[in-house]
């Protein structure tokens, strides 16, 4: 990777124009910009599509509705034009360093293949903000490290490596939008991956999910989705398994070492 990597954020994005407005303007003032900024419309019926050209956003259209055709076909364009592949959802409101310290991350770690953090919910009451991060994304996080041996893969949070993203795009459900894409995805990697959670790496989100005890059940029901389609490969006993294919460039090397430590979410 070169010293000063190229950097894509992938958002994906369905009838959220005043969401991705403010996101979109919170990455417009990045200490570190990013190289290219995509927005992947999903089918949206709202002026989504047209606030992300107002941002010189390169703006997709994928029909098939559901977080992971989207975010999936993001991080397809994405691979042509970024050495990292940042996510974030349209609710996210990234902090002015948040490009910043993801390239600080990668730079000065070559093995380093996934870099994932907290949240910090907005728009709720005081518990449902404190539930959200330490309950739900926290626990999230808590759970899924101890089940998989890797951090989980916050999907409104993360950076990974433009070569970890072509290694797994084949073994992912991409098209399945009933699942966890962000758990699908982590599933999908192995400790040899270099996947570190950063608690100090936080980004702002909407505190939609925990605001109604349905939306909230409906995306803990999706976890067990997303393992029942996911299986075997989220057992425990095929994680010591190393992964399959290899990295394209000479300059990602994963030593093996199990780091320690949105829309459809």
């Amino acid at each position: 990777m070169p010293l000063a990597p190229r950097v894509a954020v992938v958002i994906p994005c369905r009838n959220d124009a005043e969401f991705l407005d403010a996101c979109l303007a919170a990455l417009a003032v990045q200490t570190h910009p990013a190289d290219v900024v995509v927005v992947v419309d999903n089918a949206s019926t709202d002026a989504s599509a047209a606030v992300a050209r107002v941002y010189d956003a390169v703006v997709l259209h994928e029909s098939s509705i559901g977080i992971w055709p989207a975010a999936a076909r993001g991080y397809d364009e994405a691979l042509e034009r970024a050495d990292i592949i940042a996510r974030l959802d349209a609710d996210s409101r990234p902090h002015p360093d948040w490009i910043a310290k993801l390239v600080r991350a990668f730079v000065s770690d070559p093995t380093l293949g996934v870099l994932t953090g907290g949240a910090e919910f907005y728009g709720g009451t005081p518990l449902q903000n404190y539930l959200g991060e330490r309950w739900y994304i926290g626990g999230g996080h808590y759970w899924i490290k101890k089940w998989l041996g890797i951090p989980l893969v916050f999907g409104s949070n993360f950076a990974m490596r433009a070569q970890v993203w072509e290694r797994v795009r084949e073994h992912v459900d991409r098209d399945n939008a009933r699942i966890h894409d962000d758990l699908d995805l982590t599933i999908r990697l192995r400790p040899s991956d270099g996947v570190r959670y950063d608690p100090q790496l936080r980004m702002p989100v909407s505190a939609r999910p925990v605001q109604t005890l349905s939306g909230l059940s409906r995306r803990v029901f999706k976890v067990a989705s997303t393992f029942a389609v996911s299986w075997p490969e989220g057992a425990k006993w095929r994680r010591a398994q190393p992964s399959t294919g290899s990295a394209s460039s000479a300059e990602w090397v994963p030593d093996g070492d199990d780091w320690a430590t949105g829309y459809g979410r």
